[in-house]
This record gives structure tokens, sequence and C-alpha cells, in this order.
């Protein structure tokens, strides 16, 4: 029983699309096109995670050694260690919405450039 499928669509074989060669991979390590890339994402990321690593590590050595500071009201029952906790939240929240604008300028347009170079090139 023969079948008349199309033949796959340009730029894939039967089993998927074409992929880069290695070489090409390391091609495009070593540019300074995927440095440059490489230096945007640190720099975005090592500083916002050695600040929250530190306020983290700071709210912690307070609950530990400073409990009359974080037994301290705020409102009603509320206090410094639960106001500092929450703090904690917003502020991971706060760092994954600054990451996701960042990442749509900056590294999104670079990686999807170098991503079309190497199809095109595959």
């Amino acid at each position: 029983m023969a079948t008349d499928a199309p033949p796959p669509p340009e730029g894939t074989s039967p089993t998927g699309p074409v992929q880069p060669t290695t070489e090409a991979f390391v091609a495009v390590q070593s540019s300074q096109e995927f440095a440059d890339l490489r230096r945007s994402f640190r720099s975005f990321a090592f500083p916002l995670t050695i600040g929250f690593v530190t306020w983290y590590l700071l709210y912690v050595l307070l609950c530990n050694y400073a409990g009359g500071f974080m037994a301290t009201k705020v409102v009603g029952n509320i206090n410094m260690a639960l106001v500092l906790g929450l703090a904690q939240f917003a502020t991971t929240f706060l760092i994954a919405w600054l990451y996701s604008r960042h990442a749509a300028g900056k590294l999104d347009p670079k990686a999807e450039a170098i991503k079309s170079r190497m199809e095109a090139d595959a």
C-alpha cells in the first residue's frame, strides 16, 4: 500500500528540523555576539542574585540574633519579622518582573538573532 505523502518542508529532514553542527555551536560560542549576550545576562543576574541572597541572609540573621527588633510591633499584632518576611516575597516577585523586562528587551533579541543565523546556516 503506497502513500502519497508530501516531501518534508524545506530546511527539515524526515525526522525533524536540520540541526546546526557541533562546529557551528563552538563557533557561535566563541563569537563576540555571544559574549555580548552572556555579558548582558551576567551584568543583570549576578548583582541581583548577590543582593537578594544578602537580603535573605540578613533576614535570617536578624531572626536569630535580633529577636527584640524583630518582635517590634508595627501595627496591631504585625511585627517587623512578619513585615520583613513578606518583603522577601515582594522582592522575589519584583526581581522576576525586572528580569522578564530585561530578557524581553535585551536578551531575547540577541538570542533570536543568533538562533536565526545558526538555523539559516544549517
